[in-house]
C-alpha cells in the first residue's frame, strides 16, 4: 500500500488499529528482560491468537511484532545475525493470524542508541539501520509500515528518509509525549506533525504516553496544522503496580471507549490502543465509532 493508496483507504472513515502487544504478552507469560521477538517465535500460538482476536474485534491494521527488530536492539541479545529470519518470520506469522481480514504493518521503533551529539550514533548510520529492517519487512510482505513510540523527531526523520530510499510503502508515524506536551527530546506536537507530513508520512499522531483523556491537546495541535489522518493510540489510563508486582492500568474498556470520543472531536480518525488495552477495547471502539 502506497501513501496515496492509504490516503484513499482512510478517506471519510475511521480506521481501527490493534491494541497492546507487550502488556498482553506479559500476561500470557513472557518474562521481563527477554528478547520479545525471539520469545514470540518460540510461542507463536500466543501471538497468533492475539492478532487473530484483534482482526475479529475489528482492527483494519494489525502491527507485526517487529517493534525492536532492528540490528542495534537485536544485538543486545546477540541476535543481530538473525535479523532477516526474525523479521520475516514475524511478518509471516501476522499475515497468517489475520488471514486477510486486516492489513499488516511492519513495526519499527527507536534503537536505544542516541544520535550525536548526545550519543555516538551518526545520522547516516541510523538511516542505514532502518533501511535494512524496512527492506526485510517489505520483502516479507507487510502491507505498510509504522514507526511508533518515538521520542526523537530526528529519529523519525531517519526512519522516513530510510523508507523513502528503499520502499514505496506508506509509513504511519506516532510519537510519545511527556506531561508538558513535548517529546523527551523537546519537540512539540505541532512542529512534529508539520515536519513528518513534509517528509512523506501517510498518517501521524501519538501513542502510549497517557490515557485518551490526557491526549486531547496533543491530537488537536497536530490536527490543526496538517491535512493527513491523525492517529490516537493511547494507553488504558495510568499504570500502577499491584502487590504482586504486576502492572495494571486504571481505565476500563467502557471508560476508554467513551473518552476516545474527545480525541475524535479533536481530529483523530485512526484509532487504537497501547499499553493495557485488549481486544475488548478495540471491539468497543469498532462498535461505537
Amino acid at each position: 500500500m502506497t501513501r496515496e493508496e492509504f490516503l484513499k483507504f482512510s478517506s471519510d472513515r475511521v480506521i481501527f488499529l490493534d491494541g497492546a502487544t507487550g502488556s498482553n504478552l506479559i500476561k500470557a507469560g513472557m518474562p521481563v528482560g527477554v528478547c520479545p521477538e525471539d520469545w514470540i517465535l518460540n510461542h507463536k500460538d500466543v501471538m497468533k491468537k492475539l492478532q487473530s482476536d484483534y482482526a475479529d474485534a475489528g482492527s483494519d491494521i494489525v502491527y507485526a511484532p517487529t517493534f525492536t527488530g532492528n540490528r542495534i536492539k537485536l544485538a543486545d541479545y546477540g541476535f543481530e545475525g538473525r535479523i532477516e529470519e526474525i523479521n520475516s518470520e514475524l511478518v509471516k506469522l501476522s499475515k497468517e493470524a489475520v488471514g486477510g481480514r486486516a492489513l499488516v504493518a511492519g513495526d519499527l521503533t527507536m534503537t536505544g542508541k542516541q544520535l550525536k551529539p548526545i550519543g555516538d550514533l551518526d545520522f547516516e548510520d541510523l538511516v542505514d539501520v532502518y533501511k535494512e529492517q524496512i527492506g526485510i519487512l517489505e520483502k516479507a510482505g507487510c502491507d505498510l509500515l509504522v514507526v511508533e513510540t518515538m521520542m526523537s523527531l530526528q529519529e523519525c526523520r531517519a526512519a522516513l528518509i530510510a523508507a523513502k530510499e528503499v520502499s514505496d510503502l506508506a509509513v504511519m508515524v506516532t510519537l510519545t509525549f511527556e506531561a508538558d506536551g513535548r517529546t523527551l527530546f523537546g519537540s512539540d506536537a505541532a512542529a512534529s506533525a508539520i515536519t513528518l507530513e513534509a517528509l512523506g508520512a501517510c498518517a501521524i499522531g501519538a501513542n502510549c504516553s497517557t490515557g485518551p483523556d490526557k491526549m486531547v491537546e496533543i491530537i488537536g495541535n497536530m490536527a490543526s496544522v496538517t491535512s493527513i489522518p491523525i492517529i490516537a493510540k493511547p494507553n488504558a489510563g495510568l499504570p500502577s503496580v499491584d502487590e504482586n508486582g504486576n502492572t495494571e492500568y486504571d481505565m476500563d474498556c467502557e471508560t476508554f471507549v467513551v473518552e476516545m470520543e474527545k480525541l475524535i472531536n479533536a481530529g483523530a480518525s485512526v484509532l487504537g490502543g497501547c499499553c493495557g488495552t485488549t481486544t475488548d477495547f478495540i471491539r468497543g471502539l469498532k462498535n461505537k465509532y
